[in-house]
């Protein structure tokens, strides 16, 4: 008989773990890349990257609304478009997000200790997992502490920055993109989708929400809301200091904004925000592989080993430490600087899948016009932004898509001859 997680979480709690995978370390690093790719038009790539978020948000709503279960889109793309859809959802999001996993860890390690960043981020990855493993509310009750100081950091960038004499509203040149054109606007908006892709956790941990049905419709665009405006202060804050030329050539673009505001006293306040955040997205990203790796585990996808619940803690704790396990393994050992853009074409391809299973809906007559046209939307939307990633990220998440489509045609092929 399968075991149930508890359902624990209401509206509140929802909104927190979403704000927390959001508003993590991309809002403190995804502004340099961005504008490297787009110089100040990056502010024109926010609004390609936030509305195939909100596609994508809307999409997974109406999904975990109809199939609240541990999995997201593994879940939604095997219940609507077949097995190896979903199968292919799954094994993009484990990897694809894994990856972050160690970027997250190692963002830490950088800015607590540069000279020994793989030994804290492996630390970090131990401690959050552990956290992890105590149970699904006192990882809420921890991310809801992360965000609270996230924001007051964020908050603080942004009115130092924009009140301060350095502060020149004319570098927001919206007509200006480095080099490429419309592609490097795309590129942006790509990279910039690294940083609000998290939303949609709160339909991976659909089986612990109490009233899913009413709950993840609400807290899906709350989340996502609340961290459009963040975004949109803050890029415009640090632009207006640094100009696009600067914000390309920052390591740290927040510290470096509030330094060239007047109040460099203030920068190791924002280092340790980041760090802070980092560990908000590292524990959010941990909850959310682990859950899809539960469902894939289910349906004996994965070992069966890593479908069993914890007795007293309810929680996946077997794939919770696979998971910590092999973070740690790639934290301590890879070098992830690529890992931006492999991640986001991996959970573009994702959505995608999402947005085409939400396409399904309607001939059940549960989404209208409105809901199948933002799903068509929303898929072009993924496709198109993946594809305008850098060319090893899309080369690389195209390959690692290609070795799971590998496997899931071997496991068939296997089954048949039993």
């Amino acid at each position: 008989m399968t075991q149930e997680l508890r359902r624990t979480l209401g509206v509140s709690d929802a909104v927190v773990i979403g704000l927390g995978s959001m508003i993590g370390a991309g809002v403190f690093t995804a502004w340099a890349p961005a504008a490297q790719a787009a110089g100040s038009a990056l502010l024109v790539g926010l609004a390609p990257a936030a509305f195939v978020a909100y596609c994508n948000a809307t999409a997974s709503a109406r999904l975990a609304a109809r199939y609240p279960a541990s999995g997201g889109t593994y879940v939604y793309g095997r219940e609507r478009l077949g097995e190896f859809w979903g199968y292919l959802a799954g094994w993009g999001f484990v990897i694809g997000k894994t990856a972050s996993c160690a970027a997250m860890a190692l963002a830490v390690g950088t800015y607590v200790w540069p000279g020994q960043a793989h030994a804290v981020a492996v630390a970090a990855v131990v401690a959050l997992t552990a956290v992890n493993y105590r149970g699904i509310q006192k990882s809420a009750l921890l991310t809801r502490a992360i965000v609270a100081v996230v924001l007051a950091v964020l908050a603080m960038v942004v009115v130092v920055s924009l009140g301060s004499a350095a502060a020149d509203f004319g570098r927001l040149e919206l007509g200006r993109a480095d080099s490429g054109g419309v592609g490097s606007v795309l590129q942006s908006a790509g990279l910039l989708f690294f940083a609000f892709a998290g939303y949609a956790r709160i339909a991976t941990l659909g089986e612990e929400v109490r009233d899913p049905a009413r709950t993840i419709p609400r807290a899906i665009p709350l989340a996502l809301g609340i961290t459009l405006v963040v975004y949109a202060a803050v890029a415009v804050a640090v632009l207006a200091v640094l100009g696009a030329d600067g914000l390309a050539d920052a390591a740290a673009p927040l510290a470096e904004a509030v330094r060239a505001a007047g109040a460099p006293e203030l920068v190791p306040v924002v280092r340790a925000g980041a760090v802070v955040a980092a560990l908000g997205s590292l524990l959010a990203l941990i909850l959310g592989v682990s859950r899809t790796t539960l469902a894939m585990a289910r349906d004996g996808h994965l070992p069966a080993a890593l479908a069993a619940v914890h007795p007293r803690h309810q929680v996946p704790h077997r794939a919770e430490l696979a998971v910590g396990a092999v973070v740690a393994v790639v934290a301590a050992t890879a070098d992830v600087s690529g890992a931006i853009g492999f991640s986001s074409f991996c959970v573009l391809a994702y959505y995608a899948i999402a947005n085409a299973s939400a396409w399904t809906l309607a001939s059940e007559g549960t989404a209208g016009l409105g809901g199948r046209i933002l799903s068509a939307l929303g898929l072009a939307g993924c496709l198109v932004l993946a594809f305008a990633l850098p060319g090893s990220s899309v080369v690389a998440g195209t390959a690692v898509l290609a070795l799971g489509a590998a496997v899931y045609g071997l496991r068939r092929i296997r089954r048949g001859r039993r």
